[in-house]
């Protein structure tokens, strides 16, 4: 009996001693909710649709009220119901919903950047019906996040930020928002995930919840279960539109800094290195001999921008950048973003087998504008020095080249005149007009290095290679398989 008391004992013991399994789930949330309700509200935006050469016919306030106009009055009911309004009426008008909170007592509000993007007004309406127009303060594509002001007449219940560095995988969260116009509704679920990327934009690093989040959800805050906002409900997974139990949230941590500079400046203003990247892969991490697939490689170096210059080379795998690991390329933009503009950082980057270090002052961030695409050529004649390697016919490019198909004097490398469909390069998608300016990180300008790097990695045993392709005014790092190259 006594070795039952004290095996009973025992079991008692260790389930104590294991917090996490004896934790209780709350059986509540109305105490955290309730006082935090009146900060959460409903925001709506109208935007006017501008139809530009819609036909232009008269209204009916014109005509006299007389049974001979009738068959006109008909006709003009008809034309305003496919067409809209007629000049001199009310133009058509889109309106959308979306949530936001209140994070201070005079009126600011965020919100997401696509809940307002196209607004031509917003107005707010608040938990007991108040309903006040919205000036947008500041706004950020590039986060999804804008923050709107207010002028109410007293002072707003408003909500705090908490830490989302701090949140685990388990963690209970509530989302609290606007789904399908409804208003004020609560759901609560635990965070699944954390450092999502969804494709949203270059600083995905969303919460992701199982949280009930739907549209007009956005916007809204995720609160921990101390009441803290640790997230700005964003984007769903779904196939039918509908909550599957995938939501994303922006977290705190990011989203306090470009709220604060929208605040202050109206803008988000962040640091910039000036080089376009691509993932580096297993392949191409083989192909140049990194232990493992890390960092970011370089496409292109901005001519304006602060890397122009330093050292940096197409064709560099960034390693570290200011003394941190580059794990992976979606996290050097979040890096440098984070950095002070006009701090002078250290770079590594991995060239030729060994590395290489810099220091670049960083920018800030150009305007952004659109650049048009130059359409790639079809193809190009076989000119002296062409030759055939990996399936492809190759060509130096020269001033006729040039001319003809608008290539800048600053471009080098060989144009792919001709391809078999059955090569090694077509196999990665290389198309006639395609520029090869790189292979293993050396620039070409004629064939005969290209033959020799294939050579070279064909007796190192290496399985591929990695070639650099410009396709108009794009360009890509892609890695060619040495099979049959033997």
């Amino acid at each position: 009996m006594r070795f039952y008391i004290a095996l009973l004992s025992l079991i008692a013991t260790s389930i104590l001693s294991l917090p996490s399994l004896a934790a209780v789930p709350p059986s509540s949330f109305a105490d955290m909710v309730e006082p935090r309700l009146g900060a959460v509200v409903n925001i709506s935006t109208t935007q006017v649709i501008r139809q530009a050469g819609r036909p232009v016919m008269p209204g009916l306030d014109g005509l006299p009220d007389d049974p001979q106009f009738a068959p006109f009055r008909e006709m003009f009911r008809q034309f305003q119901q496919q067409y809209g309004a007629p000049q001199g009426g009310d133009a058509p008008k889109a309106t959308s919903l979306g949530s936001g909170f209140v994070i201070s007592a005079d009126g600011y509000i965020v919100t997401n950047y696509h809940v307002i993007a196209r607004a031509d007004s917003v107005s707010v309406t608040f938990h007991d019906d108040t309903k006040l127009p919205a000036k947008i303060v500041g706004r950020d594509q590039k986060t999804d996040l804008a923050l709107l002001k207010v002028q109410p007449k007293k002072a707003l219940p408003y909500v705090n930020f908490g830490s989302s560095d701090t949140l685990r995988v388990g963690d209970w969260v509530i989302a609290v928002g606007n789904p399908f116009g409804l208003g004020g509704s609560v759901s609560a679920g635990i965070v699944s995930a954390r450092g999502r990327n969804i494709n949203a934009g270059p600083f995905d690093d969303f919460i992701q919840t199982d949280a009930a989040i739907n549209r007009g959800n956005s916007g809204g805050p995720l609160f921990n279960a101390a009441g803290e906002v640790v997230g700005i409900n964003s984007a769903i997974f779904s196939p039918t539109g509908g909550s599957v139990g995938i939501g994303f949230a922006v977290p705190s941590s990011l989203a306090q800094g470009v709220i604060k500079q929208l605040r202050e400046k109206g803008k988000a203003e962040r640091a910039w290195l000036g080089v376009r990247i691509q993932e580096v892969d297993e392949k191409i991490a083989k192909s140049l001999g990194l232990k493992s697939a890390m960092g970011a490689l370089v496409q292109d170096i901005d001519p304006k921008g602060p890397a122009q210059g330093s050292g940096i080379v197409a064709g560099d795998v960034i390693t570290k950048f200011d003394s941190k690991i580059v794990e992976e390329m979606r996290s050097l933009p979040r890096m440098v973003a984070d950095t002070p503009i006009g701090k002078r950082v250290p770079v590594t980057v991995w060239r030729s087998g060994k590395e290489h270090h810099y220091t670049i002052r960083l920018g800030e961030v150009p305007e952004e504008t659109e650049q048009a695409a130059q359409a790639a050529p079809k193809g190009a004649a076989e000119g002296a020095g062409s030759g055939h390697v990996l399936g492809a016919k190759l060509v130096p490019l020269n001033r006729e080249l040039r001319a003809q198909y608008g290539i800048d004097e600053r471009v080098s490398g060989l144009m792919v005149a001709g391809l078999d469909p059955r090569g090694s390069l077509a196999r990665v998608g290389v198309r006639p007009g395609d520029i090869i300016r790189q292979i293993n990180q050396i620039s070409l300008e004629n064939v005969t290095t290209f033959k020799a790097e294939v050579d070279k990695a064909v007796a190192a045993k290496r399985d591929a290679v990695l070639i650099r392709v410009q396709r108009g005014a794009n360009s890509q790092f892609v890695t060619v398989l040495l099979e049959g190259v033997r």
